[in-house]
């Protein structure tokens, strides 16, 4: 069979475009085959990455204000709120000093067990999960209103750390600095004993409160007082400077019993009856008060100068005595027990002092050695009467008008 020129050369031509077709396809897909030497394009993350972990759930809250100080009588509170805490740690910026708390048994809340202190500056640091156990971290800090040394009040307390004093000593508890409310400071004024007495706080003054038992302390009783007041208000803007703590002895149950009539004195310990001492008390004009009164302090050798009882020198009562020996003060007003050895004629039959009991030397220096402050005298036999003030004066009042001296009654 002949073949025409014309359907030669077409089929050449077509064998031509698929051989052309064949070698662009093997290139194409040449193209398409990853090759070991070169780098896979990188379009976006590889499969391998970390996902990026959520959220915690967990937030920390605190009742601090978000802006200005704090006033140091705030309880700092932090709160745990889907989620519960792992830690909370509390301290001053500068020393690290803890601010110590509780956390509740939960663990959603943490509240301070601490009062702050005036001026400072205080860091938290509180790590919380939530129910996925995803951690949050929680740092802030805040600053304490600052106050001066007119803005705070300082408490002082006798009987004094270790003190051995009499059954008859009150607490007393003075501040520096006015104390308005008084209810708001009480409130925080504490006494124990291992003798269990109960008693009662009666404020003297704004600056002062005293603390006694119903009756008399029982010999051999100790005695702890704590003055829980830093930075507790005061009222008119202050507040409580720090707090204090103090625990006393009581001694022995010494107790005078002096009679401005019979003109002796009774000295007992524990009961027992040691000596009757003749005395002579305050004359007509100068008359010794009665009522109980409290040893305050003791003297060796005391200087007595009639102008600071109210005497003038021009006056012929005017006297200044440079060396009274075995001084006792029993009242702010000038009645001291001591010896009189130029009235020994006249003692134990007359009085002839201005308002002191008298006694001889040898029976004023045996009472001393004996005598601690706290120890009682119980005068009676006059009709001028000791004052709640004059002195430790404070079993001058029953024990129901004593109670309604204080400011939680």
């Amino acid at each position: 069979m002949s073949v025409r020129p014309g359907a030669t050369v077409s089929a050449a031509r077509r064998r031509t475009a698929t051989i052309a077709a064949l070698v662009a396809l093997s290139a194409l897909v040449a193209a398409c085959s990853p090759s070991s030497s070169a780098p896979e394009a990188q379009s976006g993350p590889s499969s391998s990455a970390s996902p990026t972990p959520d959220k915690p759930d967990v937030t920390i809250t605190s009742n601090l204000p978000g802006a200005g100080t704090v006033h140091v009588d705030a309880t700092v509170k932090l709160t745990a709120e889907q989620g519960a805490f792992d830690t909370v740690a509390v301290t001053t910026a500068r020393g690290n000093k803890p601010l110590e708390g509780k956390l509740s048994d939960d663990k959603l809340t943490w509240v301070a067990a601490d009062r702050l202190e005036p001026g400072t500056r205080y860091r938290i640091k509180a790590v919380a999960h939530d129910t996925h156990g995803r951690s949050l971290t929680e740092n802030k800090t805040f600053r304490t209103d600052p106050l001066s040394l007119d803005q705070q009040t300082f408490p002082s307390i006798a009987p004094l750390q270790g003190e051995t004093v009499g059954v008859g000593m009150p607490v007393i508890v003075t501040f520096d600095v006015a104390v308005t409310d008084k209810k708001a400071i009480e409130k925080h004024l504490h006494v124990t004993n291992t003798a269990g007495q109960k008693g009662a706080w009666h404020w003297i003054s704004d600056h002062e409160v005293h603390w006694r038992p119903e009756s008399y302390w029982k010999a051999g009783n100790d005695v702890t007082v704590n003055a829980d007041i830093n930075s507790i208000p005061a009222g008119n803007g202050v507040y409580g400077q720090l707090s204090r703590t103090t625990s006393f002895h009581v001694g022995d149950a010494m107790i005078s019993k002096v009679n401005v009539q019979t003109h002796e004195m009774k000295v007992f310990r524990n009961g027992t009856l040691l000596r009757t001492i003749p005395i002579s008390a305050g004359k007509p004009g100068f008359i010794t008060r009665s009522g109980v009164k409290v040893i305050i302090e003791k003297f060796r050798h005391k200087r007595m100068d009639a102008a600071t009882t109210g005497i003038k020198k021009s006056s012929p009562e005017y006297y200044n005595l440079a060396n009274v020996e075995y001084a006792m003060r029993v009242t702010y007003s000038g009645e001291f027990l001591h010896a009189a050895p130029w009235s020994v004629g006249t003692q134990g039959s007359q009085n002839t002092s201005h308002g002191c009991v008298g006694m001889s030397t040898e029976n004023a220096k045996w009472l001393f050695d004996l005598s601690r402050r706290g120890d009682v005298v119980e005068v009676t036999g006059s009709d001028r009467h000791m004052t709640l003030t004059n002195g430790y004066g404070d079993w001058n009042e029953s024990f129901t008008d004593w109670r309604q001296g204080s400011a939680l009654s």
